[in-house]
């Protein structure tokens, strides 16, 4: 598989340098996601892009990290935390497969940022009321996920074929991802 490292190498980050992205790249990795897969093609997911500091950080205490090995991997406003938020929603009313399509989406989102030279991390443990109002939602709008992204400023790393899933921390404060292997996660018939 010719783009086999980008699968083995994307990780998810959760502690950023302290840097802007710019919009250029925020708008080709919502690119990517507008292009990702969805339920019958009706491409019903909106996306807000929560880029400024003073927006950041009103969302940044509304968010969970890390459930393993936190607090060690959640992020500080002004010293780890992310340069945006990108906010997935999509209508309240009539949403079937709008998590499919959103995972769909965000999957394309990690990707994108990766190659991009950027850090992501899918987060589904939101406040959504409060993170709602920050974002200014309407009510007929569902916040589904957050994804927040930036410049990474750690490395976690993939501990192939594990034989459980929890990350962890080394003693020099490295993340490794464990990931099962595959005659444990598939049946072939």
């Amino acid at each position: 598989m010719e783009n086999e490292s980008l699968f083995r190498n994307r990780r998810t980050v959760r502690l950023y340098e302290q840097r802007l992205v710019a919009d250029e790249l925020l708008e080709k990795v919502l690119d990517a996601a507008r292009l990702a897969p969805c339920a019958a093609n009706r491409q019903r997911l909106r996306y807000v892009v929560a880029r400024t500091p003073e927006i950041v950080s009103k969302l940044l205490p509304l968010t969970k990290w890390a459930m393993h090995v936190s607090p060690h991997r959640t992020p500080v406003q002004g010293e780890s935390g992310p340069a945006a938020f990108i906010a997935v929603i999509g209508p309240r009313e009539g949403n079937a497969y709008i998590h499919a399509d959103a995972g769909a989406a965000i999957g394309y989102i990690q990707l994108a940022a990766s190659c991009l030279g950027l850090g992501s991390c899918w987060l589904a443990s939101v406040e959504r009321e409060e993170a709602s109002a920050v974002l200014g939602l309407s009510v007929d709008v569902e916040l589904l996920y957050l994804v927040s992204v930036g410049y990474p400023a750690e490395k976690p790393v993939l501990d192939d074929n594990a034989s459980e899933t929890a990350y962890y921390l080394d003693d020099a404060g490295v993340l490794h991802v464990r990931k099962l292997p595959l005659d444990v996660i598939a049946r072939w018939m």
